[in-house]
């Protein structure tokens, strides 16, 4: 609705500015510190707190328990949160934990800090936890002592409560459970397999601490250990089996090692090549798991590419012409890479995504010596491993190079040496496709121009049985077939759009000599892989022109004649009638067609252009076996198929006649 201009503004002022107190920033915008799809970042933050002092060394026990309430409670064995009072604040530390935002104890890094590393940093976690749950109790035990204090919303309902421990307990550590306030979130279903799997990770990251998860409801416990790590993790992961063993390793930097690295620092790594199957990622800074990546992920990349390209050029493996590149070797890898970082920054409060620059030089540091001496050590599964990267450049780079129809004014321009016919009819129309210009000449001339089309082919067509589809537009020749028929290349479970065709009939027209037969094969080569839908629709036909011509002279009332021979025993049956007719033995002569550009235009015609009296023989599949017929192109066609051909020449060689 329009403002009238009456209505007065509201007042701007120094009353107008509002100061967000406590954890009112949270409950104003939960978007900005954590997720709201549903709970489970708000619990993760409690778990990470547990995980963290067992990476710190203390406690070797987590265990989550799922009420039947709806509430989640995190208990670990570490030194416990400190319950007396802050010295600068006067109030219990444990308090300021959980209800001041930026309050933490892992600021400090280094030698003197409660933490050298850990995924909590900006003191923020379990304070949003608070923020948007409508309970949270916590239990610390330290020291001999147990405190207790309960919130809801952020505020403190039940004050802190220190009491004696048992007489004995030697316990310590911290429980926390959470009921978390459901209107903050989209859904208030916590999502139960991204739980187990946020827990499983914890287990695989710390060898020989237990993670537990109970659910009330059903009474059930599930408890993971890894003494493994990341190794058996991985491979029990792995969706396809790995073209060389895993390779894995760690290293942490040492005092005094390096200047670029402070004690401590490093990573853990277990990858995987696998030629199949969806890769298994997952990467992780001081336990948090990073599922958008960052600059941790991207050392390891660059150190197992520089490792391969090492290697690859040491053994001069590279074929000419391929350049290999970092997605190449990372493609089909497979990893879980744990680094530990001293004072990482993340991509927002969820830490979903690492940005710490040095962590990408810390990570192929390490990564790349260690991948390189052990391709050295195993230097068969070094080349099989080089062979996947190498592969993958290669169809990489055919993809890149995938050449379009080309086109102008957005439609595609139809081939300068087409000479078309008038005709819009599919169903009468034919193309022939003419071996050689000169016979391309005689067929222009002697064909009817109102249904027939001329494309010649200039030399032998590219032998596509090994073309990858993106490809075939880079031959001039095929381009300017499928250009012309106004049908794009496809395979024989696809659906191609055929409201394009432009010809009934597409005819293939080469001498009748072995040079023309082999002409034919690569053509129906190409329509059999390329175009085999119109094999299946009747489209494609050769045509039959004759090899020989026989010049009969009168014979009787019928007068001299020029009679056309397919093949030599078509010419025996027709000298054979001339002598029944009377004809003197040798007055006839006898020519034969070195190729169709011997032919004139006339005679073009009348053999092979005419539909009363041309041969034209149709191409179907009939009753033929289509995976057998494959196999038989295969052998005829295929690159490495040279044996196969060589057998069969010897096998079948004497039951060929050479025309010379």
């Amino acid at each position: 609705m329009a403002t009238k201009p009456t209505d007065k503004p509201a007042a701007y002022g120094e009353a107008s500015i509002r100061v967000l107190k406590g954890l009112e920033p949270v409950k104003q915008r939960p978007g900005m510190y954590t997720r709201t799809d549903n709970p489970l970042h708000i619990v993760q933050e409690v778990i990470d707190n547990a995980a963290d002092e067992a990476l710190a060394g203390h406690g070797k026990k987590i265990a989550v328990t799922l009420h039947t309430d709806g509430s989640v409670s995190v208990d670990d064995e570490g030194r416990g949160i400190p319950f007396g009072l802050h010295p600068e604040e006067g109030v219990p530390v444990v308090e300021i934990v959980f209800t001041r935002l930026h309050a933490g104890g892992k600021f400090d890094k280094g030698s003197g800090g409660a933490y050298s590393f850990s995924g909590g940093l900006h003191g923020v976690g379990v304070s949003v936890t608070n923020a948007l749950a409508k309970r949270l109790q916590v239990s610390v035990w330290r020291e001999g002592q147990q405190a207790t204090l309960t919130f809801s919303g952020g505020d403190v309902i039940e004050p802190l409560v220190v009491a004696k421990s048992p007489s004995g307990s030697r316990k310590s550590g911290t429980s926390a459970r959470v009921w978390p306030d459901a209107k903050y979130f989209e859904s208030a279903e916590l999502p139960k397999n991204e739980l187990i799997h946020l827990l499983r990770s914890k287990a695989v990251l710390m060898p020989g601490v237990t993670v537990t998860l109970t659910t009330e409801k059903t009474g059930e416990t599930q408890t993971w250990l890894y003494k493994g790590g990341l190794r058996d993790y991985l491979s029990q992961t792995l969706t396809a089996d790995p073209v060389i063993p895993l390779f894995e390793g760690e290293h942490y930097a040492e005092a005094g090692e390096t200047e670029n690295f402070a004690e401590g620092e490093g990573a853990a790594w277990a990858v995987a090549f696998t030629e199949d199957g969806a890769p298994v990622r997952e990467s992780y800074v001081n336990l948090i798991p990073t599922v958008a990546g960052g600059t941790h992920e991207s050392g390891l990349k660059d150190g197992l590419f520089n490792a391969v390209k090492s290697f690859i050029e040491l053994h001069a493996l590279l074929p000419k012409g391929v350049k290999l590149m970092p997605e190449d070797v990372f493609s089909r890898a497979s990893f879980v890479l744990s680094a530990k970082v001293l004072d990482p920054q993340f991509q927002g409060q969820t830490k979903e995504r690492l940005n710490s620059r040095d962590a990408l030089r810390l990570v192929a540091t390490y990564v790349k010596p260690a991948l390189e001496l052990w391709l050295h050590q195993h230097v068969d599964y070094g080349k099989k491993l080089a062979e996947l990267a190498i592969k993958q450049a290669q169809t990489r780079q055919r993809a890149s190079q995938k050449v379009e129809k080309k086109k102008g004014s957005g439609v595609a321009v139809l081939p300068g040496k087409l000479t078309d016919c008038e005709s819009r009819d599919v169903s009468i129309n034919e193309l022939f496709l003419v071996e050689g210009d000169s016979a391309g000449g005689s067929a222009k001339m002697g064909r009817d121009k109102e249904y027939q089309a001329i494309l010649p082919l200039r030399g032998k067509v590219l032998n596509s049985w090994e073309v990858e589809r993106d490809r075939l537009f880079a031959n001039n020749e095929i381009h300017d077939i499928s250009v012309a028929i106004g049908v794009d290349p496809h395979g024989p479970n696809d659906e191609p759009d055929l409201s394009g065709l432009r010809y009934g009939k597409i005819c293939i027209l080469s001498d009748a000599d072995v040079d023309g037969s082999h002409i034919q094969v690569l053509l129906l080569t190409l329509f059999f892989r390329h175009f085999p839908k119109l094999i299946e629709r009747g489209n494609i036909f050769v045509a039959r022109p004759p090899l020989f011509r026989v010049d009969a002279p009168a014979r009787g009332k019928k007068p001299a004649a020029k009679l056309y021979a397919l093949d030599e025993g078509e010419q025996l049956a027709i000298l054979d009638k001339l002598r029944k007719e009377g004809c003197r033995e040798g007055s006839w002569t006898i020519s034969r067609f070195k190729g169709l550009g011997e032919m004139n235009a006339e005679q073009l015609w009348d053999t092979t252009l005419n539909p009363d009296t041309r041969r034209l023989l149709p191409v179907a599949y009939g009753d033929i076996d289509f995976g057998a017929t494959e196999v038989s192109f295969n052998k005829l066609m295929g690159k490495g198929e040279a044996a196969s051909r060589r057998e069969l020449m010897e096998l079948h060689g004497d039951s060929v006649e050479i025309d010379v």
